[in-house]
């Protein structure tokens, strides 16, 4: 079956089937879905080999994450699928299962021109040192961008797309002020992530602007885990004054929070008011409904996988963060202050 074919049956020209085979952004619409018909009418298979080799590109994108079981990052990845989708990118995935060692294998992939562009997801780079821009050999490595926030200072330097997570968990903190609550715990993620701390930031600023005391058994690390927020409710459940709320900086723990609040006996938000941070879809079926700050997942998977492929195609230079709007969205899991 030849591209003749696909462009006769379609009603177009062959350039605008090849132009579809390899910039599917550049046709209309209603083009591309005549040209996809036909193309699964026909059955044509291009040599995508021989076109990728003609362009210099493989159109493989490395998309690295911590863990290809979050819950939102999944959310996330959807976005990164549609555009990759769109644009006619194929997707190889990369689960660093948050260990900060070197991934050879995928030194050599991209270093050796076999990707064309780097997707880091709230990760670690695979790269080890080479993240400073430079390979094994010197070389530079393809476009990077950063899908959420950068997690070491070495990544601060590239593009990417996020909300302000300072001004976000400030938003949520200054929620349970107004409700009247003036002892908040807060469980934080892992020390060395920059995301717990521009989170932890955020929150103490908001105590600050309010005039309240933040006491240093009140912070306590969740490891960013179900297991490890529970642990960490446990220790706050147990002080001598403990807090009224909860501000977990994921919803992973804000759930292991619920939980173990509940296993002490205690009610949500009567008694402890608990809320989280990112909005998971398991978040509005929680027991009671997890009051929490959303981001916008598949947005930001969409919007970083655009900018990624801009930059492969040449037309991207800016390496600012690009800011997304943050929400509160409040459930039955937050109430007014105990007496």
């Amino acid at each position: 079956m030849s591209i003749k074919k696909v462009a006769k049956l379609a009603g177009v020209s062959t350039a605008t089937v090849s132009r579809y085979l390899n910039s599917p952004e550049q046709v209309k619409e209603k083009t591309r879905n005549k040209v996809r018909a036909a193309i699964e009418e026909t059955g044509y298979a291009p040599n995508t080999l021989a076109r990728n080799f003609r362009r210099g590109k493989t159109s493989l994108i490395v998309v690295v994450l911590p863990s290809i079981g979050d819950p939102f990052l999944e959310s996330v990845m959807r976005g990164v699928w549609k555009v990759a989708d769109e644009l006619g990118y194929s997707i190889l995935i990369r689960d660093t299962q948050s260990n900060s060692h070197d991934f050879d294998e995928y030194t050599d992939l991209v270093f050796s021109k076999q990707a064309d562009g780097i997707l880091l997801l709230a990760s670690i780079s695979p790269f080890g040192e080479a993240e400073a821009r430079r390979g094994p050999s010197g070389q530079a490595h393809p476009p990077l961008v950063l899908g959420l926030e950068s997690v070491s200072a070495e990544l601060s330097q590239f593009p990417s797309v996020r909300v302000d997570n300072v001004a976000a968990a400030a938003d949520g903190t200054e929620y349970l002020i107004q409700l009247g609550h003036k002892r908040i715990g807060f469980i934080t993620g892992k020390p060395d992530s920059l995301l717990t701390h521009d989170r932890e930031k955020g929150y103490r600023d908001a105590m600050h602007k309010a005039k309240l005391n933040v006491a240093p058994e009140w912070v306590v690390e969740g490891e960013q885990t179900i297991e490890g927020a529970r642990r960490a409710t446990r220790q706050l459940l147990e002080l001598e004054q403990r807090p009224t709320a909860i501000f977990c900086a994921n919803d992973e723990m804000a759930l292991g929070a619920l939980y173990e609040v509940k296993q002490a006996g205690l009610r949500v938000p009567q008694d402890i008011s608990v809320i989280g941070f990112d909005d998971i879809r398991y978040a509005e079926i929680a027991d009671p409904p997890l009051t929490t700050i959303a981001q916008p997942a598949e947005e930001i998977g969409e919007r970083s996988m655009r900018r990624l492929c801009e930059a492969i195609e040449g037309k991207e230079n800016n390496t600012a963060a690009e800011t997304v709007p943050h929400r509160l969205v409040v459930r039955k899991s937050s109430a007014n202050a105990p007496k």
